[in-house]
Order: structure tokens, then sequence, then C-alpha cells
């Protein structure tokens, strides 16, 4: 038994994950340039002046985030998020005509007609477990007499059943976790009445010298707890706690789910009838939800705006952020992702990011059907590869590219892997990434990534291929905005054909929990990392071809069944 596996609990499993960092790294480094700059980020100055030295002129465009919400009021942000032209901000009437009211921002399909939103759900594995369970559990099946539905219903209970068998380790990780989580927050406690201040960081504490002896020992007890599952100097006191809280939730939701059904609190908030895909206009317009951290930190990177002197630079320059709501505290439903991507395109954006992921996809042809809707109308799509430190080519990862009802892999999407630097953890890729030389297309910088923060303009680190997959859109964005003539696919290709392939002497870590050496080139279809460079170096000698619209992939809604 791996006695203290709480580091790779949380740096594996948590959506963004925490890692312990060698030394001060710059804020921003995913945007420097390997030769100049020696880290091993996108090099996106160079782009940059090679645009300006092309005399390139930029074309605004529309990116849209599927995520958790955004803040709309950031300093960094509220110039750059899309406004939608057609509608009258307050008037409570629809009035572009598209089923949605007061859609300013972009759209909460998440959230209750009443204004109440959908924070925390359960995870896909349980949803499925009991859907099925009264029709598989316990019964002969034969699997020759089911039909072709019932078949793939009765395939993916199976896998979620032998999923919620949980093992002791599994278990005793959780302990060991809810009693860091417990000493972390008898600590805190003291010391938030020491410092007489609410908030405050690692670094901050380090130089603080308490006067009581209750308190030298709570500074003692918190920094070395703090040691212990690795986080950074900069995380406050705030967020690790909230974040704790809501891993050790989900866990202990997760070994109970087998004997108990999930509380159904879609059913509830947002009230809408799941299993008709047709009964599509329900939610609310609130885009920042109760918790806009994650979908505020990946639209920063996309397109915080550039030199104004504030916060932090966004990669592209001259585009409109949509947040459409989809990602609560838990999975996602693909009714929301499938009509969260129609609701994009539908309002003109050009690239989506998706930066989120599940391992089961019950409503996997709702989503499919909405995928190549995009690209039929000459959109790209961004996901991320998730953060398990996983091979994608053997486990499952939701959404993907890969339809079983059209027969197809879809052309308009890219898979994002998490790329580190020797410097800061020594290693290419980030060891939480997941990988694949099938199924993830090439790397992106995803630790240590500096970008906004929802509440009081604020700023920090977070990591993740959540953090990945947005350097890529804001790449794709800036080539579009500067190329508009060229299609997705085109620009998909662009992105391939131009990472910057690492020397193979470079020293690389196998993601997961052997850190064996492997060869980085191995880890992705293209052995390489985005490099904003030679992208638009490719861009400016790609020749435009004519896109068509496919009207026969613009599926009306009430015809797309599972």
């Amino acid at each position: 038994m791996k006695r203290l596996s709480i580091v790779i609990a949380l740096l594996i499993i948590s959506q963004f994950s925490i890692q312990v960092i060698a030394q001060d790294i710059p804020k921003g480094w995913h945007l420097l340039d390997q030769i100049d700059d020696h880290f091993y980020g996108i090099s996106l100055n160079k782009a940059y002046h090679f645009l300006k030295e092309h005399n390139k002129q930029s074309k605004q465009i529309i990116v849209a985030v599927l995520d958790s919400g955004v803040d709309t009021a950031h300093e960094d942000l509220k110039d750059i998020l899309w406004r939608n032209p057609k509608e009258i901000p307050g008037n409570g009437i629809d009035d572009d005509g598209n089923g949605y009211i007061d859609d300013i921002y972009g759209w909460n399909f998440i959230g209750g007609k009443d204004g109440t939103n959908l924070k925390k759900c359960s995870d896909e594995r349980s949803r499925i477990y009991h859907r099925y369970k009264a029709d598989f559990l316990n019964k002969s099946i034969d699997s020759s007499l089911l039909t072709v539905d019932q078949k793939f219903n009765y395939t993916i209970w199976k896998k979620a059943a032998a999923e919620l068998n949980f093992s002791t380790d599994e278990q005793t990780e959780l302990m060991y976790v809810d009693i860091t989580a417990k000493a972390i927050k008898r600590h805190d406690k003291i010391l938030r009445k020491e410092l007489d201040q609410e908030e405050y960081t690692v670094e901050t504490l380090e130089k603080f010298e308490p006067n009581s002896k209750m308190g030298k020992e709570a500074k003692l007890g918190y920094l070395t707890c703090m040691k212990i599952l690795g986080i950074e100097s900069d995380e406050t006191n705030k967020n690790t706690i909230e974040q704790l809280d809501e891993y050790i939730d989900g866990k202990k939701t997760a070994f109970e789910s087998k004997e108990q059904a999930p509380v159904d609190y879609r059913a509830q908030i947002v009230k809408d009838n799941y299993a008709d895909f047709t009964d599509s206009h329900y939610g609310n317009n609130d885009v920042m939800g109760p918790n806009a951290m994650h979908g505020t930190h990946v639209t920063g990177i996309i397109a915080a705006k550039r030199n104004n002197g504030i916060g932090m630079d966004g990669i592209a320059d001259n585009v409109q952020v949509m947040m459409v709501r989809v990602v609560p505290d838990g999975d996602e439903y693909d009714k929301d992702v499938a009509l969260g991507i129609r609701y994009a395109v539908d309002n003109g954006a050009k690239v989506i990011n998706m930066s989120f992921g599940k391992s089961f996809s019950p409503e996997k042809p709702w989503v499919d059907s909405a995928i190549r809707y995009a690209a039929s109308k000459d959109v790209l799509i961004l996901h991320a590869a998730g953060n398990d430190g996983a091979d994608n080519d053997v486990k499952d990862n939701f959404p993907n590219p890969y339809s079983q009802k059209f027969k197809n892999t879809a052309d308009d999407f890219l898979t994002i892997g998490a790329s580190s630097d020797p410097k800061i953890s020594k290693s290419i890729a980030a060891d939480f990434s997941n990988f694949g030389k099938e199924n993830v297309d090439f790397f992106a910088p995803g630790v240590k990534i500096y970008s906004t923060l929802p509440g009081k303009n604020k700023y920090g680190n977070l990591q993740g291929t959540s953090m990945s997959t947005p350097i890529v859109t804001g790449l794709a964005a800036l080539i579009r905005s500067y190329y508009p003539e060229l299609s997705a696919v085109q620009v998909k290709q662009i992105l391939v054909n131009s990472v910057m392939v690492p020397d193979s002497t470079v020293e690389n870590i196998k993601p997961g929990p052997q850190h064996t050496p492997i060869a980085f080139a191995s880890l992705s279809k293209t052995g390489g990392i985005v490099n904003a460079y030679y992208a638009v170096s490719a861009a400016d000698l790609t020749k435009p071809i004519q896109v068509r619209e496919n009207s026969k992939q613009n599926t009306k809604l009430a015809k797309i069944k599972k």
C-alpha cells in the first residue's frame, strides 16, 4: 500500500492539479520561447512579431468556452466578453427569438428558470449504475437477445458496476486526506485570528511570526500539511480548503453510491425532461454561477485583455469570449454539452473550448451529432485529454471525436495533453496528464499557468489539461482572426503539423504514479508541443479552400435519437 497517496489523489484526480515547484517560475512562462527564453512555452511573442512584420490585420471572431462560469466583472475580462448584439439586456424578452431570454454573455444550461443554479451533482458512473440497476442487477442476461440500445446500456452498466468496487487502498487514501483536511482547518482557524485576515497564502504565512505558542504550533502544522500535499506557495487557504472539501465530499459520495442512489439535484433545479433532447430551452442567463474559478481562469488564458498594463495577457488579441455554463462540481451531462455546442455554433462561435471530461457518456450520440453540426458550420473544437495520468488509447475519455453512430472520426476536433518544463518538474510531460499515441494530438503547457481568478480582480496559478486546452484555443482563435479565410480543418492541420518536437535527449517522465522515463514523442500523435510562431508562419503559407456548409449534417433536434 502506498502510505501517502494524498499527492496522487489530488494531483491526478482533481480537475486542476497542484504540485511542488522546484523554483520560482516566471508568470506567463507558457508564452515564452525555448531558444530565446529557455522555457518550453509556445513562442507567442515571436508569433506576434511575425504578424507585425508581415502587416497582418485581424478580424474579430467569437470563441465559446463551455465551462463552470466566468466572472463577468473582472478587470482583465470585461472588455473581451461576448455580448449578444440581438438581445436587449434585462427586459425579460427573448429579443432574438432563439429560445433563451436575456442571453447577454451566453447561456447557463445548468440553471433553473427561477434563477437558481446547479452547483453540485454526482458522477456519471453512479448515475448509470442506478439508472439500469433494476434492469440488470442479479439477473441472468443473454446479450444475444438484447437490442442494440439494450446491449449498449448493459455494457456501460457492467463497466459502471465494476468501477464502483472501491479498494481498501482508495478508502485508506481518503481517510488520510480527510485527516489532513481536518488538521488544516484547525490550524487555519487559529491562523486567521493571529494574522487578523481571512485569506492568506503559504508564502505570506512563511514570513509571518506568531506571538503565541498556539499560533506558532498552528503555523508549523499548517505548513507541514501544505508540504505533504505539495501545495504551491501562492495558493490561498480559502482555495485549498474548498478544493479539499470538494474532493472529500465527492469521494465519500462515490464510495456510498453503489448502495445509495445519488441525489438528483438536476431534477430539483433545472427541471427539464432530461430524456427528451427536444426539451432544449431550459436554464437561465447567469453565466457566472456559484463557482466561476475554473471558467474564469480558462477565459483569461484564451483572451485576457492584452497590453493593458494590468494582470496578465491572454493569447488572442481580437476575440470575444462567449460563456456557456455546462460544468458543475461533478460530471457534466451529455445533453447540456450537446446543446451548449449547438448554442455556441448558432450564435457565431468559430472556436469552442471544452476543458472537461469524464469516463462515461451514456448519451454520446447527442454529443456526436453536435460535434458534427459544428463541423458542418466550420467550427473548431478543442478538448482536454484529462488529468488521470492515464493512456487515452486504453481508457475512455469523453467527449471524443469518434462516433459509432456516424461510423467516423470528426475532423474538427483536437485533444490536448499537458506539458511542463524540466526546470519546473524535471520532465517535459506534466505528471498528471493523460496521453495517447492514437487519441491525443499534441501537448501544450499546463503546469503553473497564471491567469485570471474570480472575485475582486484576482490572478493566480492553476494547472491541468484544462489549462493546456485554452492555450491551444487561444492560438486557434489567433490564427482564425488573422487568417479568417482558412477553414477550421485547415487550422487544425496547421496546429498539428507545426508543433515543436523537443530533442529526444531532454528529460521526460511518463505521466502517472510510476514515474518511469519515456520518450516524449511516444505520448501523442505528433510527439510535440504546440507552437504559435511555427503555426502562424505555416498559416501564412496556407492557401484557403472554399468551405460549403453541409446541410445534411444540420440535423434537426427532433430527429436526434440515442
